[in-house]
């Protein structure tokens, strides 16, 4: 029941990143690409800190005392804001979308293959290999239906 949850609160996040991605696009069209991620992350670690200071549980482990490869993330995110909000306006908001979890079903397929970043090992099977080429249709139907719209 747990991961069925999990798998709930993913498609939920899934459909916030969809949301997110449609508004900061507009936003980055009248205030620029680079406020407009500004504007995310300011408001996001606002909110994080409250949320820190309220509800976080201490851990063993800091960021200082971490693992430094682990800071990574942070980084990460940056670039994912400001194509999103440079690509929606362009292809819209489905096919940016999909773009991503392309990339990011691609990627954590080879996470899980060779257990990277410490995470456990997932073999690759049919039936996730099969999972690329269905999304790369996806991808490549809603871009087309994107092009003849307009």
């Amino acid at each position: 029941m747990t991961e069925l949850i999990m798998i709930i609160l993913a498609v939920i996040a899934g459909a916030a990143l969809s949301m997110q991605a449609a508004v900061n696009g507009k936003l980055g069209e009248k205030v620029g690409v680079l406020k407009s991620a500004f504007l995310t992350f300011s408001v996001g670690a606002a909110i994080t800190t409250v949320l820190i200071l309220f509800i976080e549980t201490p851990h063993p482990e800091t960021l200082l005392t971490v693992p430094k490869w682990q800071l990574m993330g942070a980084l990460l995110g940056v670039p994912y804001i400001i194509i999103m909000v440079t690509a929606v306006p362009r292809i819209g908001t489905a096919a940016a979308t999909v773009a991503v979890i392309l990339g990011q079903l691609t990627m954590g397929m080879l996470i899980d293959n060779f257990g990277w970043l410490e995470n456990p090992t997932i073999g690759l099977s049919w039936q996730r290999i099969a999972a690329i080429p269905c999304l790369s249709v996806a991808l490549w139907l809603i871009y087309r239906s994107n092009r003849r719209s307009t």
